[in-house]
């Protein structure tokens, strides 16, 4: 079943084009630089009492119910614009909806290596606001909001003050602690490990490599080939489904 799934989204990806991601290869068809033609944010939408934290390994962000019985493990650079096409008009609501129901749980590791491409800072002070969000409870918010108001890929956009504007339309984000760790870049070193981490992942070390967006589910990395059912939600709600009712069956069928 898990590899029918996976089968049908590479069907999707054939007939839309290649769709890939940031990591250097190439974009999604019926775009321009990575970026969908309409793009609509969808907040996220999840109850107060979704639990937000950090990994054991200092560098992991969780958003969900630690019992859910599907974890996915999101790898992204909050400058890729092909992150916001999967986070705005991709899977990503499926996700977040899996999310808000405990059927999964949801893990980011994010990664900053378009600063070093695409030169500036953007990525860097995104991912330190973002940690800063989840101090205050509020990552899962904030991260839906700085997607849907990226800047141009090319554009170094994301500033301190852009990300405190930004920040305003969470409630309860913005105040003294928030916005200093904006502005001194609090968790610089959480930004150094979390790059780490997406390199020793595969992501940054090949510029063909896995890129962003990419997935794990339930540990089994989702290949590079299969990468079109990030952008289709019905097929990913399927598939997370499936693995959610037989996760034996996509633990042993795994490509």
């Amino acid at each position: 079943m898990v590899r029918r799934v996976l089968a049908t989204a590479v069907a999707v990806a054939v007939a839309g084009g290649s769709l890939a991601g940031c990591g250097g290869r190439s974009r999604p068809a019926g775009t321009e630089s990575g970026r969908p033609d309409a793009a609509k944010a969808t907040p996220y939408a999840g109850p107060a009492d979704v639990p937000e934290r950090l990994g054991n390994d200092g560098t992991t962000i969780t958003v969900g119910d630690p019992a859910a019985p599907v974890t996915v493990h999101l790898y992204e650079d909050p400058r890729c614009p092909v992150c916001k096409e999967f986070e705005t008009t991709g899977a990503a609501p499926e996700l977040r909806a899996a999310t808000v129901r405990r059927e999964a749980k949801t893990q980011y590791t994010l990664a900053s290596f378009l600063d070093g491409r695409l030169g500036g800072q953007g990525s860097r002070k995104a991912v330190n606001a973002l940690r800063a969000a989840l101090d205050k409870g509020r990552f899962a918010e904030y991260h839906d909001v700085l997607y849907a108001n990226q800047p141009e890929e090319s554009v170094d956009g994301f500033t301190d003050s852009s990300l405190l504007q930004l920040a305003g339309r969470v409630p309860g984000l913005r105040g003294p602690d928030f916005d200093a760790a904006v502005k001194t870049m609090k968790y610089r070193s959480f930004v150094t490990e979390a790059e780490d981490a997406y390199e020793r992942a595969g992501g940054a070390q090949d510029p063909k490599g896995r890129g962003t967006p990419t997935a794990e589910i339930n540990d089994v990395p989702v290949p590079v080939r299969y990468n079109g059912l990030l952008f289709d939600k019905k097929i990913f709600g399927d598939m997370l489904r499936t693995i959610r009712d037989n996760p034996e069956a996509w633990q042993a069928g795994s490509p």
